[in-house]
This record gives structure tokens, C-alpha cells and sequence, in this order.
């Protein structure tokens, strides 16, 4: 009996095409592995503590018929670090928050500082009144009520020709 032998391929398989959206694949996995590389790493033993100049409030926007609600945490930060303003149509909340901890023991010293400050800004819509806007700031929530205006116009329901 012969042995059947597979002819091999005479010529290369021919490269894909290197094209635009692989240069751009490649440019975002670049850009991705410089960005990760300034982050802090989590370890087993503890977790790195993230810089508080990193601090970007939560808030929530809640609308009733009359106002509305923002409400912003800024759990461990003082009343007097902490300022609203309103200009050309939006409203800032600013801030800076400090943390500093001490603690003395038999052959251990632990002192700790920390701070960093903190801007959020909203576009207000033209509905409100922003000479009526109120703030009041309570066990590290800020709470602003910005009233509508009495003249403001109710959403009118536009008819759709064929």
C-alpha cells in the first residue's frame, strides 16, 4: 500500500488587511492600559484608601409640580466647607472636605491626614426661580429647593400633521 501524503499549500495564507477600525482597536487598548496604570491597586492584606481629590458627590434631582429637589451627600464634610452659588443659569455646590485622625498607644503612633476638594455643577432649566433657591445642609446632606416660577409655562402637547 502507498501512503496518501496532503500536498502542502504552495503560497502563504495572505495577511488580513490591517484596516481602520483594528488601528483604532489598538489605539483604545493603549490609551486603556496607560489610563488603569495610575489607579490603585487593591491588595489582600488592605485595601489602599482612594484620594479624597478624587471626591465627586452623589446627588439626586427630584421634581414635584411647584420645585425642585437636589439633594447632595457630603458625609464627613462641615457645613462651613461647603458653598452654593448660581450663575448664568447653573447652579455650583463647592466644597472641600479634611480629615485628619490620631492615635497614640503603647509604641504605636498613627496620624493621618486627608483632604481635597470637590465641584458639581448643574444647568438649572429656566422654569425655576433661582432668586427663591434655598439650602440647608444637615448630617452631611445638602439639600437645595429651587421653587418653579409662577409664570412658568406647563408642558403643551404638540399635534403631528401627516
Amino acid at each position: 500500500m502507498s501512503k496518501i501524503e496532503l500536498a502542502k499549500p504552495t503560497q502563504q495564507p495572505v495577511p488580513r488587511q490591517y484596516g481602520m477600525f483594528e488601528e483604532i482597536r489598538d489605539e483604545m487598548n493603549r490609551v486603556l492600559e496607560r489610563f488603569e496604570s495610575g489607579w490603585p491597586r487593591w491588595t489582600n492584606l488592605a485595601p489602599l484608601r482612594w484620594p479624597t481629590s478624587l471626591m465627586v458627590p452623589d446627588l439626586d434631582v427630584h421634581e414635584s409640580d411647584k420645585s425642585f429637589t437636589i439633594e447632595v451627600e457630603l458625609p464627613g464634610v462641615e457645613e462651613k466647607d461647603v458653598s452654593v452659588a448660581v450663575n448664568s443659569g447653573y447652579l455650583t455646590v463647592k466644597g472641600e472636605k479634611k480629615t485628619e485622625r490620631e492615635v497614640n498607644k503603647d509604641n504605636y503612633h498613627l496620624a493621618e491626614r486627608s483632604f481635597g476638594s470637590f465641584e458639581r455643577s448643574l444647568r438649572l432649566p429656566e422654569s425655576l426661580d433661582d432668586s427663591k433657591i434655598e439650602a440647608r445642609f444637615d448630617k452631611g446632606v445638602l439639600k437645595i429647593t429651587a421653587p418653579k416660577r409662577a409664570d412658568a409655562k406647563a408642558e403643551r402637547k404638540i399635534a403631528i400633521k401627516s
